[in-house]
């Protein structure tokens, strides 16, 4: 037992003590970056995150084990192999993922080879690191704890410590009916935990907050400006909306006509063609618009799309990192 807590001593002090982040050459960020915005799209994007993960990169080991996940919807060894990786560089994700994972057959017929971590090794190792940096304020460390456990104080710890995730989830875990509140007190504290999520800078929180408004009564202007700023960070669902709202297709929130920005935004969609399934949307979408405007103001939505473009983000749906 001595040796165990030895070893776990010393684990725990290389995974904290890590760069979870290798030096990597320009090259090498460059894939990094097109592999996280190809993982973010829904897209392909083992290829590109490889080259960072065998680089040493804890981050991209990580997203490239969830991409050869979601691709079989099971932990293959190579996926194994990657996470593992991560979690050796203190990635807390990556010891969440292995100390959950349902698929050791070796634990069930007792023959895993000498020195293999099994699911309650990474589940101590991932306590005890998750702990070290919740006690430090680590407000995304309480999120995993959250996510470990299930105990929604460590999600409300989480929001408290401004993880704007955290607060948006916590805020929907209200919505959803958990803990007792008064009704009245219930829908305040939904929009308590939706603001402080947008105001932190987290898209989705940005547009509920948006939705949360409108459904209650509340300023409308704050609405708008709460779905503009969500499209401006790139987030799939704030381009669609701003884009549609402001063509009237629908019209809500009581946004001004402007048929060449709702044109363009909307249009900005079809680079997702291969991601997310929204090209049916904009097949719809875009010949309903564009049969308001002249040719010139299609002309002139073209360059606005491009310009946005080039001065935002690009697009991306925001996938939890602890994906499904």
């Amino acid at each position: 037992m001595l040796i165990r807590s030895k070893w776990f001593a010393g684990l725990l002090a290389i995974t904290l003590c890590s760069q979870a982040y290798a030096d990597l050459s320009s090259s090498q960020k460059e894939a990094k970056e097109r592999g996280l915005v190809l993982y973010n799209q829904y897209k392909p994007a083992a290829a590109e995150l490889k080259i960072a993960a065998e680089a040493g990169d804890a981050e991209s080991q990580y997203y490239l084990g969830e991409e050869l996940r979601q691709q079989k919807q099971y932990i293959t060894a190579e996926a194994q192999k990657w996470y593992e990786a991560a979690a050796l560089q203190g990635d807390l994700y990556a010891m969440l993922r292995l100390a959950t994972s349902n698929n050791d057959l070796c634990e069930v017929m007792n023959n895993c080879p000498e020195g293999t971590k099994k699911r309650t090794d990474w589940l101590e190792l991932l306590n005890k690191g998750s702990e070290q940096k919740a006690d430090n304020g680590d407000g995304e460390a309480m999120y995993i704890k959250y996510l470990s456990s299930g105990q929604l104080e460590w999600l409300e710890k989480s929001a408290a410590a401004n993880f704007p995730r955290g607060q948006w989830l916590l805020a929907n875990r209200y919505k959803e009916g958990e803990k007792f509140f008064l009704p009245w007190k219930r829908t305040e504290e939904v929009g308590r935990w939706l603001k402080a999520s947008a105001e932190n800078g987290f898209p989705a929180g940005m547009l509920e907050y948006s939705a949360f408004l409108y459904e209650n009564g509340g300023d409308i202007g704050v609405a708008r400006h709460w779905i503009e700023e969500a499209a401006k960070t790139g987030y799939e669902s704030g381009v669609s909306s701003y884009g549609a709202y402001l063509a009237h297709a629908p019209s809500l929130y009581d946004f001004p006509l402007d048929l060449v920005k709702g044109y363009a935004l909307t249009s900005l969609l079809k680079e997702l063609d291969g991601g997310g399934n929204i090209q049916p949307y904009v097949d719809e979408v875009l010949p309903e618009i564009s049969e308001k405007m002249s040719a010139e103001q299609i002309a002139e939505a073209r360059v606005f799309a491009q310009q946005w473009k080039n001065t935002h983000p690009p697009l991306s749906f925001y996938p939890g990192k602890y994906g499904f």
